[in-house]
């Protein structure tokens, strides 16, 4: 441990009642600290990034129909006039559980009450080749890699006069059938229908093939029948291969390995298949479920653990209704922020706590323009309404006026011409691997 770990980190002044340490500045950590403004506790926040990222349109900054600056909002503007809610960008490394303190790379902090809302990473189920080889999404910086990416291939395409080179050049493979993957594959396949003929009319893009690959036999396993079979519907509409039933078992940067099938050339491996919560140095084995999500009970309280609490897809909570834990989706990390804030409140004042009860708002995935399916607890429904209410519903989560003014706009332009203009590639002229660059810019603030 460097010897700055081992220093306070200083200009965070002592708290006059108790210090609420946030870990995590995503969906649930954010609303907590929030919730928490203006009431007698210090609040302190800490993320490695200085914004909030909206994941759910992240798909759209990587395919070009979104800047980064529309889908991410800076930390430190939400908490301008609230003198309670100190942030701190850093890198939480371990937990002392015995003397209440934190140690990150700023150096240590003292909690009254720690509170986990790291969310989750990509899972690469141990393959090491698809994950040094293979683009994840999940943060803007990975967004804005793909988008690098695939743009800088059609650019290298373009001046290929073989066919059979420029194929593994054009192809994109998709892996995972969720949210992520789907709604990522149909925003492709409007790309090479609609966008990149134009931009590369000596391309014949009829050749280009988009490929989403799911393990198991239906797309969105998490709607009802009727909505999958129509999302199914739409992604084969718009021209994606569907392979479901399918695993993929190996990807060198050129070849994907498909178990008992043919295999498939690509330089662009999109890897949506699947998320894994994080975790700390300092949370006992016995503390973490098999899949490595932390152990919580009713009141998001880490098991034997009196001042420490996990909120969001880093948690496990297991109830008659849920017995393996919830789903890992926005909507549950909100309403355990939301309900914890509550108790901590409560706790102020002396009143009991209430145990979290999961509401299920529905869910909803948009395939492409006027293609969306919708499932609610009273009514399901697809096609050009459920898009305005995907719209609707994404356009209200975002944070901050400008931020829901700058999407809006984008969409109208977009619906209009379909033609995004922020096909734009960013690069650093010193480094030709983009991925490469992209991992040590990601690890610098760590490091």
């Amino acid at each position: 441990m460097n010897v700055s770990e081992a220093l306070p980190i200083p200009n965070i002044p002592l708290p006059k009642h108790k210090r609420i340490l946030i870990v995590g500045a995503g969906f649930a950590g954010l609303k907590i600290a929030q919730k928490l403004a203006h009431t007698d506790y210090q609040v302190v926040l800490m993320d490695k990034n200085n914004y909030h990222q909206f994941q759910p349109l992240l798909y759209q900054v990587a395919t070009a129909a979104l800047s980064p600056s529309a889908v991410s909002f800076p930390l430190r503007r939400i908490f301008h006039k609230i003198d309670n809610v100190i942030f701190r960008m850093a890198v939480v490394r371990e937990i002392d559980k015995h003397n209440k303190i934190i140690h990150t790379n700023l150096g240590t902090i003292q909690y009254d009450i720690l509170i986990l809302s790291q969310g989750a990473t990509t899972n690469y189920f141990g393959n090491q080749n698809i994950q040094k080889f293979c683009a994840p999404m999940k943060s803007t910086s990975e967004a804005l890699y793909i988008r690098n990416k695939i743009i800088s291939n059609y650019e290298r395409a373009v001046n290929i006069a073989d066919f059979e080179e420029r194929k593994p050049i054009m192809n994109v493979v998709i892996v995972g059938g969720g949210a992520t993957g789907v709604e990522l594959a149909g925003s492709i396949a409007e790309l090479r229908n609609k966008v990149l003929p134009k931009d590369y009319p000596q391309l014949s893009f009829q050749n280009m093939r988009v490929i989403l690959i799911e393990a198991s036999g239906s797309l969105l396993n998490g709607l009802l029948p009727k909505s999958r079979e129509k999302a199914l519907e739409y992604v084969r509409g718009l021209g994606v291969e569907v392979l479901l039933n399918t695993m993929v078992e190996d990807y060198d940067g050129f070849i994907v390995k498909l178990k008992g099938q043919e295999s498939i050339k690509t330089l662009t491996l999109l890897w949506a298949a699947g998320i894994k919560a994080n975790s700390l140095i300092g949370v006992e084995d016995d503390q973490k479920a098999p899949n490595g999500r932390l152990l919580v009970d009713e009141f998001n309280k880490l098991v034997r653990e009196e001042s420490i609490f996990v909120v969001g897809d880093q948690c496990v909570q297991r109830d008659a209704k849920y017995p393996n834990g919830h789903p890992q989706v926005a909507q549950v990390a909100i309403q355990q922020a939301a309900n914890l804030s509550k108790n901590l409140k409560n706790e102020l004042k002396q009143k009991p706590w209430q145990p979290f009860r999961y509401k299920d708002l529905g869910s909803m995935a948009t395939i492409g323009k006027k293609m969306a399916v919708v499932d609610l607890p009273f009514v399901s429904f697809h096609g050009s309404f459920a898009w305005l209410v995907w719209l609707f519903v994404h356009l209200m989560a975002i944070l901050g006026v400008k931020n829901k003014l700058m999407v809006f706009l984008t969409w109208s332009w977009k619906y209009l011409s379909f033609d995004p203009s922020l096909r734009l590639l960013i690069r650093p002229r010193y480094v030709k691997d983009f991925k490469r660059q992209w991992m040590l810019e990601e690890k610098d603030y760590e490091d």
